[in-house]
């Protein structure tokens, strides 16, 4: 078969081995991805109904990518169809959008009403906000996001409200935690609304509670992946395993050594785990590296072997030696941040597309001054991260739609009843929320009037007109378009934003206009920060910056890891190195991720001096450098750049 020609002995064991469970330890840069998506198209070809087989990942863009490597395999074109089709395509999804699908066609199960709002991070917050008030306590002494990510935790362990209140006990925090959350959990209900932690929280209920549901899916799905396996947490597992019933067929694809998000609860241990809940499982090792240079993988091998809580593997390529790391100790920020740019601006000086270099730092914080440097240089980049369904005009035109879909939603008439500015106020708004809208002034309560009646008119449309029809729609007939046409030019841009989410929104114009809507509000709302860089922004030049984190999955052929030292990289208050804990092995993970990203040439940096919150602070480089063999590295400085300095006169 063709689509096996490609593969490495270890890759093509994974894809022919098709039933019964199957672990597949992928290293970075291991075709990970190929591999999962040879194996769907051997099922496939082998005669199993594509319908009936699931492939869940992380990210809208993981997804979708693997859609079109499945679509290229399998020699067709995989248009963007409805989630439960007989289209005769597998189902590829995250785990999000596949609880958002499986609540709005089994939640009624629950009580859950089909045309739910889902909350993304701002409306959760929000939410929280009001919860504090209604339960009288002080969002200065309860932080609102404090409070929003104590309730997450409980949900992520699967618990409800009504769950957590039975046995919250005597503590001062978690019975202030009870206080809000019941508020909070109000909140949702009256908008008929869930948050992101609900979407998993009530698909594990729906799938536990209900054998007939949980019968019905099994049968769906006979042959399901999981990719990305350590980054799952208690509720994903759950739901994985569950979905697997009986018959066991179930590939999970994960690599220890890259998990590094247990801040969002994610639990490496699950693929320890996944040997005792499968005895049976295969194990394959994928551990032949196809993007790095071998010095970036010995150093990487070099990094991550010094962590305990592992399995063991080695990478290893056949790819070229390639050039040294260069590592560059800097005075202060100012001077890494122009060493980054002028090195960023070199190569880019010799030929290298912007787009082929990215910056990594491990908070956000550290991004000024390098965005600085390179607007000093005129260095074309882009910072990751701030997503386009997240600008303020882009939500606008999307409460209206969801408002539409969904007339219970209080968060979103409160957002667009003055949008563009209509003359209702805040106290308007508290009377006509409460149902005291007779209280009002008449030429008040007109104003509401036409309010309501554009929302029954945008309403009536949703039958007549696809998708992207109805947003450009809702941009002309709310008097957005009026209002912002002959603006400023900042005014102009925010009405190119709408209507390129109009744009956007052609790709759900083979849905049935409603659930092309649903669809279209779900997918922004758990849009991450990787789906920031659709293909409209790959195409445009820039080099990249963005967080480690927000890195993973990527790759580029120059890397330069800034801010390698102690109590940034690795993080502070992670406890003593010498004392292996999992945390301090989490950020040994992280840098390992960062190694790994680059294909061609490694820079890692730091800084002597760096201000943080107004105070500089004198640092000792990352204990993270020291694992790496000095044969691997070589010390430059900013003026001659291929210069080597002795290593150990600013390391040690």
């Amino acid at each position: 078969m063709e689509h096996l020609k490609t593969l490495n002995e270890a890759q093509k064991t994974a894809v022919l081995h098709t039933d019964g469970p199957l672990l597949i330890i992928a290293g970075a840069g291991a075709g990970k991805t190929k591999t999962i998506t040879c194996r769907i198209a051997h099922l496939i070809k082998k005669g199993v109904p594509p319908e009936r087989i699931l492939a869940v990942t992380f990210t809208n863009k993981a997804a979708k990518e693997m859609r079109e490597r499945v679509a290229v395999l399998l020699g067709r074109k995989v248009p963007y169809t409805p989630f439960f089709s007989d289209s005769g395509t597998p189902l590829v999804s995250t785990f999000h959008s596949l609880g958002v699908q499986m609540l709005r066609e089994s939640g009624h199960a629950l009580g859950i009403k089909k045309q739910f709002s889902v909350f993304d991070d701002g409306d959760s917050i929000s939410a929280i906000k009001e919860a504090l008030k209604r339960a009288e306590l002080d969002p200065k002494q309860f932080e609102p996001r404090r409070m929003k990510n104590a309730i997450s935790r409980y949900k992520e362990e699967g618990l409800s409200y009504a769950k957590f209140a039975e046995q919250v006990g005597n503590e001062y925090f978690p019975r202030m935690v009870e206080k809000v959350w019941h508020e909070y959990d109000a909140i949702l209900k009256k908008e008929h609304a869930l948050d992101f932690d609900d979407l998993l929280l009530q698909t594990l209920l729906l799938l536990r509670e209900h054998a007939d549901v949980r019968e019905a899916y099994q049968r769906r799905w006979q042959y399901v992946h999981i990719d990305e396996y350590q980054d799952t947490n208690a509720i994903q597992y759950e739901i994985s395993r569950l979905l697997a019933g009986e018959r066991k067929n179930i590939c999970v694809v994960g690599d220890l050594d890259q998990s590094i998000y247990s801040w969002r609860g994610a639990d490496f241990r699950n693929i320890l785990n996944f040997e005792k809940e499968y005895p049976d499982a295969k194990i394959v090792m994928l551990e032949q590296n196809y993007r790095s240079t071998k010095t970036i993988l010995a150093a990487a091998n070099d990094v991550i072997t010094q962590n305990k809580l592992r399995k063991e593997k080695k990478l290893f390529t056949d790819n070229k030696d390639g050039e040294k790391i260069a590592l560059y100790a800097g005075y202060d920020e100012n001077d890494e941040a122009r060493f980054v740019a002028n090195k960023a601006s070199a190569l880019i000086a010799s030929g290298i597309s912007p787009s082929d270099i990215a910056v990594l730092y491990r908070a956000n914080f550290q991004s000024r001054a390098i965005e600085e440097a390179m607007i000093l240089l005129a260095v074309p980049y882009q910072v990751l991260g701030v997503r386009f369904f997240e600008r303020r005009e882009v939500k606008d035109v999307l409460s209206f739609l969801r408002l539409a879909l969904n007339p219970e939603s209080v968060a979103d008439l409160a957002r667009i009843i003055n949008v563009p500015p209509r003359g209702i106020g805040k106290v308007t708004l508290g009377k006509v929320v409460v149902g005291k809208e007779n209280e009002l002034p008449a030429a008040t309560r007109a104003k509401v009037g036409a309010f309501r009646k554009l929302m029954e008119h945008i309403r009536g449309e949703i039958p007549k007109l696809k998708t992207s029809e109805l947003i450009k729609y809702i941009v002309q007939k709310s008097g957005l378009e009026a209002a912002l046409k002959n603006g400023s030019d900042d005014d102009k841009e925010r009405l190119m934003n709408m209507m390129e989410l109009a744009a956007f929104a052609i790709k759900y114009d083979t849905l049935p206009t409603e659930e092309g809507a649903q669809t279209i509000l779900s997918d922004a709302a758990l849009a991450s920060d990787q789906d920031s860089l659709d293909d409209k922004t790959q195409k445009k030049e820039g080099v990249k910056l963005m967080t480690v984190h927000a890195s993973k999955g990527l790759e580029f052929e120059y890397v330069f890891i800034t801010g390698l030292e102690q109590d940034l990289f690795p993080h502070v208050n992670l406890g003593n190195p010498e004392s292996n804990d999992e945390r301090y092995e989490e950020e040994r993970r992280l840098f390992y991720v960062a190694l790994t990203r680059a294909k061609e040439k490694l820079f890692l940096s730091y800084a002597s001096t760096r201000t943080i919150f107004g105070s500089k602070q004198m640092n000792i480089p990352s204990d993270f450098l020291n694992d790496i063999d000095s044969a691997h590295l070589e010390l430059i400085d900013g003026e001659e750049m291929d210069a080597p300095r002795d290593l150990f006169e600013t390391i040690e």
